[in-house]
């Protein structure tokens, strides 16, 4: 019986390996197909090492991705080919998305200053392949409320794609912590510090809470705001590592990425590397194993409230890890969740999946919680109007209010990459403001034609890039900022160094 069970066993792992080879073979074949590498795939500026992060502060991080951004130039803009050198390529100086001509780069790290002594100070984290440009308008509320908006662009962002290949997440958390001592260094110590973090800097901004909670010398939030946070990721992330492998020999170097598409987003990369990917589950995997532990030590007792945001379907993360794993652990803290249902009006009914219909009572457990939970969604089927459901912490009944924002009938969900653009945003509104121009405008671009002729990726342009319920969203933000506040008279953004 041994004898015929490790027989199996070797059979079993022949096949296993014939598979792998197999699938490595076609992935490296693949990577043989279409346009060789263009620079900004191929060009990676040097950025500070976690233990150099650690070691610096403010200043020196500017002076370092200033280093970055002078050598992406230098590489990548002034040796564009001339076949590059086109008005949709975001690196080409001529081009109408160049970020070198906007009156502010927002794919930098900056500051926001309030009039007067601030009342404190907020650190905000972007998501993966972004750039600090995606929590602008949420900077701007809490600077208007007295608070010092700190934008970082996390290592890897905002310069070229090909620095996802080499980054990873140790490098990120060390760039939160020297945004952090720099919240602290400008407001001192008895002050609020908020962060709010988006996708992969939702999970940043909980990493970086977890590890306050077990080492004191960590400057503590005192409150995080997450927008569809990267609490999760999809199965295939987990061994997204090993389809980048025939990028080990030079020949093959295509491997390394898992989309190679144009760039024409000033602030956003489109092209994805695999590295980015395997990141993105080890960061998550790291919170998991951590959010168990602790909480079966009950040493989540220190965490702050956390206030979420989540679109019940999502297509990025798991919107099913944001409950299963973080608010399933939470204590008694004052946290919210608050989960976007998809549009139920009739129009959708043959079109969307059942899983989708049913996804918002799949996410939300049974019985009283210790957190307070509200759902947006139609006040009633077919119905344009929307309501907010809310169940306090403790409690199973739901109090309705209803919303002045209707769901727009093309609508039929949200989606990850919307929930922190306002339907005014200049790239990403789907009104944008006429006021900015950053070359290209996003939210509206809504092509019919044959596939293949526009540089567009269709499956993008189908996606919903703002949010129409972000007043929702500034509405709760600006609840929990400190009692008292008043919003001040917009000002413009401070240098990066300010």
């Amino acid at each position: 019986m041994l004898r015929a069970f490790v027989r199996a066993g070797k059979w079993a792992a022949i096949i296993l390996l014939v598979f792998l080879v197999a699938v490595l073979a076609i992935r490296a074949w693949d990577s043989q197909q279409g346009e060789p590498l263009a620079p900004w795939q191929t060009f990676v500026p040097d950025e500070l090492s976690p233990s150099q992060l650690d070691a610096t502060e403010w200043a020196g991080y500017l002076a370092a991705e200033q280093t970055a951004f002078d050598e992406m130039k230098k590489e990548v803009t002034d040796k564009l080919g001339p076949s590059q050198r086109v008005i949709t390529n975001r690196y080409f100086d001529g081009a109408p998305m160049y970020p070198g001509r906007f009156a502010h780069d927002w794919n930098r790290s900056y500051v926001l200053e309030p009039k007067g002594t601030p009342i404190g100070a907020v650190v905000l984290i972007h998501g993966l392949t972004d750039s600090p440009y995606s929590l602008r308008d949420i900077a701007e509320l809490y600077r208007d409320h007295g608070f010092v908006a700190i934008g970082l662009r996390v290592p890897g962002h905002g310069t070229v794609p090909a620095g996802l290949t080499k980054a990873d997440w140790p490098q990120w958390l060390a760039a939160t912590r020297l945004a952090m001592r720099e919240a602290r260094r400008r407001v001192g110590a008895n002050t609020p510090i908020h962060i709010v973090g988006y996708s992969n800097g939702g999970a940043l901004a909980l990493k970086y809470t977890l590890d306050a909670c077990e080492h004191p010398e960590l400057a503590m939030p005192t409150r995080l705001v997450l927008l569809s946070p990267m609490i999760g990721v999809t199965s295939f992330a987990r061994f997204a590592g090993l389809a980048g492998l025939p990028a080990l020999l030079p020949r093959f170097a295509k491997a390394a990425w898992l989309d190679l598409l144009p760039e024409y987003n000033p602030f956003k990369y489109n092209s994805f590397p695999v590295n980015a990917a395997r990141q993105s589950y080890l960061l998550t995997d790291a919170i998991h194993s951590q959010m168990v532990r602790m909480a079966r030590d009950r040493q989540l007792s220190h965490l702050p409230p956390i206030l979420t945001f989540q679109s019940v379907v999502d297509d990025t993360v798991s919107a099913s890890a944001v409950m299963r794993t973080l608010y399933a652990n939470l204590p008694s803290n004052g946290s919210e969740v608050v989960l976007f249902d998809v549009n139920r009006n009739h129009r959708f009914d043959a079109l969307l999946k059942p899983s989708s219909l049913t996804a918002v009572n799949r996410m939300l457990p049974a019985g009283p919680q210790p957190y307070r939970a509200t759902v947006i969604a139609n006040a009633q089927e077919d119905d344009e109007h929307t309501v907010a459901r809310t169940t306090e912490a403790g409690q199973t009944t739901a109090s309705v209010t209803p919303l002045t924002v209707m769901y727009p009938d093309n609508i039929f969900s949200l989606s990850h990459i919307a929930l922190p653009f306002p339907p005014n945003d200049p790239l990403y509104g789907t009104q944008p403001d006429m006021t900015e121009n950053y070359g290209i405008r996003l939210g509206t671009a809504a092509p019919r034609g044959e596939r293949g002729a526009l540089i567009l990726n269709l499956d993008a342009v189908l996606r919903i890039s703002s949010n129409p319920f972000y007043p929702y969203i500034r509405e709760r933000i600006d609840g929990v900022l400190p009692a008292g506040t008043t919003p001040s008279p917009a000002q413009g953004a401070a240098p990066a160094g300010g």
